[in-house]
């Protein structure tokens, strides 16, 4: 089961997120059956988006990530609630690039250099908070700190990893997030620089055996933590017949005329692969209802 805790400082100068998404990243892998570096490359948005997503305040708001820097994976989507449950998909999921040059799997090689991180935030108002900043390495970490330090003016060090076994199941993945809050001193500036310094890969500690607590604490040795609160976030599609219908709806009565003279239509989830098959019959319905 996948776990978040999410911790602050007893001086308030600091806040740390720790995730194991390892539970979530396979749910994702199992779906869309992704090679290697797709995992890898999902897994980390979807890690990214439970961060953020936690925080949000509304029990139905959202958060909405999309990454395409113009590479073979193409653009790769993660979706958050306020629980921290994620779902996502990556429009290409199989594809095969060499490793890095440091031997591991090349997800900025895989999401491309040249494009951005959109982040969106549904929250319940009028229109939604929309965010983009340009990709700075595709290797999706270093490009969510990008986007915290200028849509949003915070300080941030996020590392994101995915661990992907031979036989493509997931080994470990997760990640953690340290955000600097306003009343952040210099000392503990120069404080969360050493820290950091030297840490071990995020799927290191995790396959390990380490907590995300424990990971909290360990990448803030010199930091007094307090945990605010703690989640067990999952990999959660919410597609549904009647999302399915007003989808239909949604692209016009010219269209759902030519629909409704095949014997059926079939509209797959992006998200969770499930199939809505619908007759012509239902299809006319459906036409009936929207006019």
């Amino acid at each position: 089961m996948s776990k978040l805790v999410r911790c602050i400082s007893i001086d308030g100068t600091v806040t740390v997120m720790a995730a194991d998404t390892t539970d979530m990243v396979e749910e994702a892998q199992q779906i869309h059956i992704t090679s290697a570096v797709t995992s890898a490359t999902l897994g980390r948005l979807l890690t990214a988006a439970c961060f953020m997503g936690i925080v949000l305040k509304g029990e139905d708001d959202t958060v909405t990530l999309r990454i395409n820097g113009g590479g073979p994976a193409g653009a790769v989507i993660a979706v958050a609630d306020s629980k921290g449950n994620t779902r996502g998909y990556v429009s290409n999921p199989i594809v095969d690039i060499p490793l890095s040059d440091s031997g591991k799997l090349d997800v900025g090689a895989a999401v491309g250099r040249d494009g951005t991180l959109m982040v969106m935030k549904d929250l319940g108002l009028k229109e939604p908070y929309i965010g983009q900043v340009p990709i700075v390495s595709g290797e999706i970490a270093e490009d969510v700190t990008g986007y915290y330090a200028v849509s949003e003016q915070t300080p941030t060090v996020c590392a994101l990893g995915v661990l992907v076994n031979p036989n493509l199941s997931i080994q470990a993945a997760g990640g953690f997030i340290i955000q600097l809050l306003p009343t952040a001193t210099d000392d503990a500036i120069d404080a969360v620089e050493r820290c950091i310094k030297g840490l071990e890969p995020v799927t290191a500690m995790l396959s390990r055996g380490m907590t995300p607590e424990e990971i909290c604490r360990k990448v803030l040795p010199e930091f007094e933590l307090d945990v605010l609160d703690t989640a067990e976030p999952k990999y959660v599609c919410n597609c549904s017949a009647e999302r399915v219908i007003k989808a239909l709806i949604s692209i016009g009565t010219e269209e759902l005329e030519s629909l409704a003279q095949d014997e059926r239509t079939e509209v797959c989830c992006h998200f969770c692969s499930k199939r809505y098959i619908f007759t012509g019959d239902e299809v006319k319905r459906i036409l009936a209802d929207a006019k």
